[in-house]
């Protein structure tokens, strides 16, 4: 189930406002030249930034998201007819025989069901080709992150496309084991309406990851820090056995 960010028509559409300039997406667009990646599947896809940011390059996109309003935003973009927009979670992907798999921002911390994460590695595993490759990343759990989740380092406020701001700001509800819940708030002016988001993220280890992705049929080429959040969040690069393997890194970066 999506997050009210995502479901609710007025936050999904000032979702692409509310978070800026994604530089984080620059990586896994360079990591999709690097992997010479023609077809794409992106799973939670949302707003479509960067599925339609590899579309614009002539690439194959699928995007897929459970949120309906999300995808509503991304269909009325610019160059949303270029893309395959599909409603669900990882088993709406059909088998593509993708190049690349991926799963930006918090898709995969979002995935918190053991059995949930588990089939969204062996359908993205279906829906890769031979060779083909899944990439994602996820937080560093010793970095603790979610202690600095609160209002007081998350309040800001953001002038609204047509009108009137919005303030927001992070509260950090509960840590329980490996599970985060933290809640959005969006407070509106002129009109004054409040609207809250409840988000769970799920924290797992590097050792966790790995040994998840071998039980679903992946080999791990690489980790790497990510660019946006060094020393706080790794990026995964799996590769499905079998086929070509163009631009492959060997080891930890």
């Amino acid at each position: 189930m999506a997050d009210e960010l995502f479901r609710r028509p007025r936050l999904a559409a000032l979702y692409d406002v509310l978070e800026g300039e994604r530089a984080d997406l620059e990586a896994y667009r360079g990591l999709a030249e690097e992997l010479g990646a023609r077809r794409v599947l992106d799973l939670g896809c949302g707003t479509g930034t960067f599925a339609l940011l590899l579309a614009a390059r002539g690439i194959e996109v699928t995007g897929v998201d459970p949120a309906a309003a999300s995808l509503a935003v991304a269909r009325a973009k610019a160059g949303g007819g270029a893309v395959r927009w599909l409603c669900g979670d990882a088993s709406a992907s059909p088998p593509l025989g993708a190049d690349l798999v991926t799963m930006t921002a918090n898709v995969a911390q979002e995935i918190v069901g053991r059995e949930a994460w588990r089939a969204t590695l062996s359908a993205a595993h279906g829906a890769l080709r031979p060779g083909g490759h899944l990439v994602f990343e996820t937080r560093n759990p010793a970095v603790r992150a979610w202690e600095r989740w609160n209002r007081e380092g998350s309040y800001r406020v953001t002038r609204v496309p047509g009108g009137g701001t919005v303030a927001s700001w992070s509260d950090l509800v509960a840590v329980e084991g490996p599970l985060v819940t933290f809640r959005h708030t969006y407070e509106f002016t002129p009109d004054g309406q409040v609207l809250t988001s409840e988000s769970t993220l799920r924290f797992r280890d590097r050792e966790e990851i790995e040994a998840d992705l071998g039980e679903r049929g992946f080999v791990v080429d690489d980790v790497r820090d990510a660019p946006d959040r060094p020393g706080r969040e790794l990026v995964f690069v799996a590769r499905r056995p079998g086929g070509r393997v163009p631009g492959r890194r060997s080891g930890p970066r």
